[in-house]
């Protein structure tokens, strides 16, 4: 009797990982869904953190996407950097090139498909 509660317990925990972890499981929309969040409240048009989110979880680590919340303003920034400088300097704090490199090219890839209405 307690193997087979074990047994069932075991299967239960496997179905439970793969709802969570699959392709479009609970992990990755709720992800997905952080990301849109933080790009919303970074100032990115609604549009444009629409096209970027499921493409930066496609394309990063969770540890990479914690990394880019270091982008965010800290006390007494802005929401917006004023200069090219304070947003290099928020770029900086990421300290992950392939994060940056990441962000950069899906934010330039929606830009231009939203430019163009695709």
């Amino acid at each position: 009797m307690k193997r087979l509660l074990f047994l069932l317990a075991i299967l239960a925990l496997g179905i439970g990982a793969y709802f969570l972890l699959r392709d479009d499981g609970v992990l990755e929309q709720v992800t997905e869904a952080r990301v849109e969040a933080a790009l919303l409240g970074n100032g990115v048009p609604a549009d444009m953190a629409g096209c970027m989110a499921p493409r930066l979880t496609d394309r990063l680590s969770i540890v990479q996407l914690r990394r880019l919340e270091r982008m965010a303003p800290q006390e007494g920034e802005p929401a917006i950097p004023p200069s090219t400088d304070a947003a290099l300097e928020r770029l900086r704090r990421v300290d992950d090139q392939q994060a940056v490199e990441q962000l950069v090219r899906v934010a330039a890839g929606c830009g231009v498909e939203l430019m163009f209405g695709g």
